[in-house]
């Protein structure tokens, strides 16, 4: 990305509230691979990705889930003008990911975008 393209991920980006997650789990596709467990379903082209993160407390302490959910932020603010399509995105940390390197979550996340189709590149 240039300079000039700022990866953001303003609030208007974020899933928060529970009845999103709960029709994405419902309704959306599910993929599973590494330490990302990936919800998804596709927007029209006229819409916004939004991202949503659940870091389930079996997976550690507060530092470990925050830990978890930074990583997988990070690792979709940098990939979000990779996406084919707009899309609704819920991550779920494995626990696996307790003792990942950044790196290594990302690969997971793009791996998992690229088996759902959803990357353009």
């Amino acid at each position: 990305a240039s300079p000039s393209t700022r990866l953001t991920l303003g609030a208007d980006q974020r899933l928060k509230q529970t009845r999103d997650f709960t029709r994405l789990k419902a309704q959306g596709r599910r993929l599973a691979r590494g330490c990302v467990l990936m919800n998804w379903a596709e927007l029209p082209v006229s819409g916004r990705s939004r991202l949503g993160i659940v870091a389930a407390k079996r997976i550690g302490n507060a530092v470990v889930r925050g830990r978890a959910k930074r990583l997988l932020r990070q690792a979709f603010r940098l990939h979000q003008q990779h996406l084919r399509v707009p899309a609704e995105i819920v991550l779920v940390a494995r626990d696996s990911i307790r003792d990942r390197a950044f790196a290594e979550v990302e690969r997971d996340y793009l791996t998992a975008l690229r088996v759902a189709g959803l990357l353009k590149i």
